[in-house]
């Protein structure tokens, strides 16, 4: 096992280390000592860059909040033009992440959420505002696509962007508990479908129902 030889790679690698751990077994079921071995490095130099399991549980989910932004941020379905495509396009980058092993795909901050909600306030709160913040970004394309193509429906872009994330995050647990992604890829599906309801299909979409 390779040591971490400064200071700024073994706080790296304790949060790269929490990630994978809490994501495989929870958080609850985590330890400080799971930790540090995942990591390589030792319970001195963990409590030399966290005071808690918590203020570390915190900073790997502000850092997997920032990961995620610049995946997403990076995908290619941003480079297109219209913020229906955009939209629809989110919904198929997520379906096509669904594969290898369940902890490498499923979301930190969702896991972490369901188990401290009522007994860690603070790591609480970074979920929400991890969560939310993705949403706030999913939000700007899922309103400009409204305006385009439902300008006059009652509902809010907001809304949509939250009932898109409990999708996702119902069907890590559905991946989870049956130990597989089909239940997941079929619900993306579904919500795909949802969406073009929503949003209407441009005539050139139908065309190509139609002739198919």
């Amino acid at each position: 096992m390779r040591r971490p030889h400064n200071s700024a790679e073994t706080r790296s690698r304790l949060l790269d280390a929490a990630r994978d751990v809490i994501r495989a077994q929870g958080y609850a079921a985590t330890t400080v000592d799971d930790i540090c071995t995942a990591a390589g490095v030792t319970k001195g130099a963990f409590f030399h860059h966290f005071e808690s399991k918590e203020r570390l549980g915190i900073a790997a989910v502000e850092q997997f909040g920032a990961m995620a932004s610049a995946l997403f941020g990076a995908a290619p379905y941003n480079a297109y033009p219209d913020p229906r495509d955009r939209v629809l396009g989110y919904v198929d980058f997520r379906a096509s992440m669904l594969q290898g092993d369940i902890a490498q795909y499923t979301c930190l901050l969702g896991t972490t959420v369901q188990e401290v909600y009522a007994t860690h306030p603070d790591l609480r709160a970074a979920c929400d505002h991890g969560m939310s913040e993705h949403i706030a970004v999913l939000t700007r394309d899922i309103e400009a696509a409204k305006q385009r193509y439902a300008p006059d429906a009652p509902w809010s872009a907001e809304s949509v962007g939250y009932f898109m994330q409990t999708v996702l995050q119902g069907a890590f647990i559905f991946a989870k508990a049956k130990q597989n992604p089909e239940v997941a890829v079929a619900s993306l599906g579904h919500l795909r479908r949802y969406l073009v309801t929503l949003l209407g299909q441009p005539q050139d979409d139908k065309h190509k129902e139609q002739t198919r």
